[in-house]
């Protein structure tokens, strides 16, 4: 749609940007996260089964296989990005005010950064047996 009925600028269809100027990295970033998601999500049930029922002691030799933390980090990580990426386009779509809209982005990202740094510190210390 890049005739006469197009609301973009001439630069910005030659550089494929949107109005925000970011074109589409949120959107394909959301989207290789939410596959990062689908792809983990079975071992992570799995894992989660596993652990049902354990003391600390039998959780932290279940967590002590590599490829179950590394796994489990992954999801971590691929659940806070896609987190922290579809509350901040909410908040850009439906906040209108310019200042809550920047403390909301911001506290988007602190509280995203704080809940993946928790949980793979958690993560961390039951597989090192700690």
């Amino acid at each position: 749609m890049s005739g006469p009925s197009s609301m973009r600028t001439p630069l910005a269809r030659v550089r494929n940007l949107g109005s925000s100027h970011s074109g589409t990295k949120d959107f394909w970033r959301q989207r290789l996260t939410a596959v990062a998601q689908v792809l983990l999500i079975v071992p992570v049930i799995i894992v989660v089964i596993m652990l049902l029922g354990r003391n600390h002691a039998g959780a932290a030799q279940i967590l002590g296989s590599i490829p179950i933390a590394v796994i489990l980090l992954l999801f971590i990580i691929a659940s806070t990005w896609h987190m922290k990426i579809g509350m901040q386009i909410v908040i850009e779509d439906y906040v209108h005010n310019e200042k809550l809209k920047i403390a909301g982005v911001m506290a988007n990202n602190f509280f995203c950064v704080a809940v993946a740094l928790a949980s793979i510190y958690a993560i961390l210390k039951l597989s090192s047996g700690v």
